[in-house]
């Protein structure tokens, strides 16, 4: 059991109008129990992350105990670094498709919002990613990411050419797409599209996956979480791109060099069912658990 929310932050998809009247309707309920609710729509990187996190209530701007995301995946990756910096539980609505970071889908709302004036969850704590590049002119650019961070090339003709060094030892150049960086949450994301593994969440680990190497060895490498990951830029003509959660944050040209390691802010998801992670995964991505021998004699 956890302590009641006294004020909650509902964050909603921006272009969802049908998720902004569900959200209206959340927050009354949470009111009439007496639970002070803001709703933000828009894009977070439009507001202050301390102004976003603000839940007025009779006039007092106090902040929220709870981040409650309605929508696909991509909502919760808005909300989770604000929930982060705050230091308070993120509970998903999925309101998108596969929604692999939410808890709940949208049937069991009235559910969730019971539950959730009981106390009755869980928090469960994800390891997230810190990344700073440095530009050849000596300009540091840092951000965070709840599921990965990639270094990838700007040009779709052209490969980027970029080396890897863990721990301070180098282990490989390439010639490739890219190089993904995924926490263990961000594993079943594009790092598992780029071919990467499946890492369950309470793992404690990074994952490295080079994209479209062209390498003898180019595998996807499994790293402790207190491990420093650097890639560096050495293309002269092929611009590159520093990508956090899907967003761009920097251009990389030669010379540039990008550092990714466990972040201190962790994500504090809220766990209300008593699904194992490999149900969930079965479960999102639709599994083919019977396999291709399923009828055989």
């Amino acid at each position: 059991m956890q302590p009641k929310p006294s004020r909650v932050l509902v964050v909603t998809h921006p272009l969802r109008e049908d998720v902004a009247e569900l959200a209206e309707k959340i927050a009354a309920a949470l009111r009439g129990a007496g639970v002070a609710a803001r709703i933000l729509t828009g894009r977070v990187a439009s507001l202050g992350r301390a102004e976003a996190i603000l839940v007025d209530d009779r006039g007092a701007a106090e902040p929220a105990d709870l981040v409650l995301a309605l929508g696909g995946d991509g909502t919760v990756l808005r909300s989770a670094r604000l929930a982060a910096e705050a230091g308070v539980p993120l509970l998903g609505v999925n309101f998108g498709r596969v929604g692999f970071l939410a808890e709940a889908e949208t049937g069991e709302l009235e559910t969730v919002v019971a539950r959730l004036l009981e106390g009755d969850y869980n928090v469960e704590q994800r390891t997230t990613l810190a990344v700073e590049s440095e530009s050849a002119d000596g300009e540091i650019t840092a951000s965070w990411a709840f599921n990965d961070i990639a270094v990838e090339k700007a040009e779709p003709a052209r490969m980027l050419e970029v080396f890897v060094e863990i721990d301070g030892a180098r282990i490989s150049r390439y010639g490739c797409d890219g190089i993904l960086c995924a926490s263990p949450t961000g594993s079943t994301a594009h790092a598992m599209s780029a071919g990467g593994p499946v890492v369950w969440p309470d793992v404690d680990a990074l994952v490295v996956v080079p994209m479209n190497a062209h390498a003898l060895f180019a595998k996807p490498m499994v790293v402790h979480s207190s491990s420093r990951i650097r890639i560096g830029v050495e293309s002269a003509g092929t611009a590159g791109a520093l990508i956090a959660d899907g967003k761009p944050i920097a251009e990389l040209t030669a010379g540039s060099t990008v550092a990714v390691r466990r972040s201190d802010l962790p994500v504090k998801l809220v766990r209300m069912s008593g699904r194992s992670f490999a149900s969930r995964l079965v479960t999102k991505l639709s599994l083919p658990v019977d396999g291709w021998r399923h009828g055989r004699i």
